[in-house]
């Protein structure tokens, strides 16, 4: 498969997940993107197209540590500012990606933080 072909299976996953799951006022949607490098998610109101918290694998510190060690930190600290800003049901957006490894890693940390998906 070419890189191109890879994107486009993505997205077109991604659009399929996003026609089923959105996020609302009492329960946003934790959006996850992953890059070769580093890892984001962001809590979002899709109600009101905003983004309550957010958190990425820059933030965190730690050397030698392995991707999905970094990925499960950044779920950690996401659910700690969602739940700084009193939220704690979400719902789990992917965006298209496998629920493995380093994508996994970070909903386990974000529910050993206190968040319920």
């Amino acid at each position: 498969m070419s890189a191109r072909s890879i994107r486009e299976a993505r997205a077109r996953r991604k659009r399929r997940i996003r026609g089923r799951i959105n996020g609302t006022t009492e329960r946003p949607r934790v959006s996850v993107f992953r890059s070769n490098r580093a890892i984001y998610a962001q809590i979002v109101d899709d109600t009101v197209a905003a983004t309550l918290a957010a958190a990425r694998s820059a933030e965190v510190v730690g050397e030698g540590l392995k991707k999905a060690e970094v990925a499960k930190k950044v779920g950690e600290l996401l659910a700690q500012r969602a739940k700084d800003k009193g939220i704690e049901r979400v719902v789990f957006d992917r965006s298209g990606y496998l629920y493995h490894g380093r994508v996994k890693a970070l909903a386990e940390g974000a529910r050993e933080g206190g968040l319920v998906f």
